[in-house]
């Protein structure tokens, strides 16, 4: 009788330390709030430039190559780091002073399949404007907007504005610019240079801004697939989030290379 008490004891306590193993490895489900708001580890909104310096040719570059980052296993196995959490993501078109439009709305993505559809959107999304001037200031004033009117509560606010040239209309870029920081938003800049050395240096000084803000370039629209990519994975998972969570970001990896599902 005793030995049939100690191996009920072993068996009761290996399934306590099974269950405690299971919870404490298994990712964390995106919680509602009250009020309905989904938290999310990032809200992000991508700011594609439509003005006219910008043709038809280098403006399907532009989109076909977020959509193509967007499927691209370094940024799922980004998105996937933070579990089904995820993040949050829209996509902006804006040109003249009065024109910038959500063209993709909000889409959660915490896997592949998610990842995917936002891709096939951003694919789909027709060009909204083709105005001769450029206004990064009303652009990012917009933008800023976007975050208090959607569904998610995320950790981190994030503005992801690409452009080919300096603003040369509408809203101070640099006044919008420190109104959005003070609200707690980080605006990264992806300049695509077609030879204009100087934007890189226009952008951290008049647009970039906020808790680890930085500066991506495209030497032209050609490069820009590989500058969006690069600049997604540092966006969404920053050496932050993969000293607090590597084991996730690279388990990630491994299932992607191997073609598994993520969970």
């Amino acid at each position: 009788m005793a030995y049939m008490a100690r191996a009920a004891m072993v068996s009761l306590l290996a399934f306590i330390v099974a269950t405690l193993v299971c919870s404490a490895t298994k990712p964390a489900l995106a919680q509602s709030q009250p009020g309905g708001r989904v938290e999310v580890e990032l809200e992000l909104v991508l700011a594609v430039d439509t003005s006219a310096s910008v043709d038809n040719a280098e403006f399907k570059l532009q989109m076909g190559g977020i959509a193509d980052a967007f499927r691209h296993p370094e940024v799922v196995a980004a998105i996937a780091a933070h579990g089904q959490r995820g993040i949050a993501v829209t996509l902006v078109q804006w040109s003249a002073g009065d024109q910038q439009a959500q063209s993709v709305g909000w889409h959660h993505i915490f896997d592949v399949a998610g990842a995917a559809a936002l891709a096939r959107a951003i694919e789909a999304a027709p060009r909204l404007f083709a105005i001769n001037t450029t206004a990064i200031g009303s652009a990012l004033r917009y933008c800023a907007r976007l975050f208090a009117g959607n569904r998610f509560s995320g950790r981190r606010w994030t503005i992801d504005v690409s452009g080919d040239g300096r603003s040369n209309a509408g809203l101070s870029p640099r006044a919008e610019r420190d109104r959005a920081v003070s609200q707690g938003i980080t605006i990264n800049g992806l300049t695509i240079l077609n030879g204009h050395l100087e934007l890189e240096r226009y952008y951290r000084v008049n647009v970039i801004g906020g808790p680890q803000a930085f500066v991506e370039k495209a030497e032209d629209f050609a490069d820009f697939a590989r500058a969006i990519r690069h600049k997604l994975v540092r966006e969404i998972a920053p050496i932050v989030a993969f000293k607090t969570n590597p084991e996730r970001y690279y388990s990630a990896q491994v299932q992607l290379s191997s073609n598994a599902p993520l969970r």
